[in-house]
């Protein structure tokens, strides 16, 4: 059964894409949770529109990220912490301490989610993966010191 999906759909397509799926999969799930509406002519040039809306608003977000991963790549950020012996940190820190450090020290507000960062817990230099959008990936070099 063909059907347009009306929002992006895990490991099926994205808002506007025109799919085929199995009969049960659209009737049964997709169409019921509003996920996707049955081809027809004129839903399918409604689609081309979105995704027309979608590849202008998929464009604006690379050129910010890109822009974004400019102004940070060059940054270290620093974030103090409580350290013992050895250099071990008394907890860990996380992507949230991570994302908060930024925001204080560039005034770039980063989404948590999007770095990929195991709790640190140890004092040193740590390269941090971010992905912005998915073309846009780079690294944030974070700074632990002991307070």
């Amino acid at each position: 059964m063909k059907i347009v999906l009306r929002s992006d759909v895990d490991n099926l397509g994205q808002k506007g894409d025109l799919v085929t799926v199995a009969d049960g999969y659209a009737r049964n799930y997709l169409v019921p949770k509003g996920l996707a509406i049955a081809a027809s002519p004129g839903v399918t040039r409604q689609a081309e529109s979105m995704r027309r809306s979608r590849q202008v608003r998929d464009q604006r977000d690379k050129e910010g990220a890109e822009a974004i991963a400019r102004q940070l790549a060059a940054k270290r950020v620093e974030i103090k912490a409580r350290a013992g012996e050895g250099g071990r940190l008394f907890g860990s820190v996380t992507s949230v301490d991570i994302a908060e450090a930024v925001e204080a020290q560039t005034g770039v507000k980063l989404d948590r989610r999007k770095l990929s960062v195991e709790p640190i817990k140890s004092l040193g230099t740590h390269q941090i993966a971010t992905r912005l959008h998915s073309d846009v990936e780079f690294a944030i070099t974070v700074e632990v010191v002991s307070t």
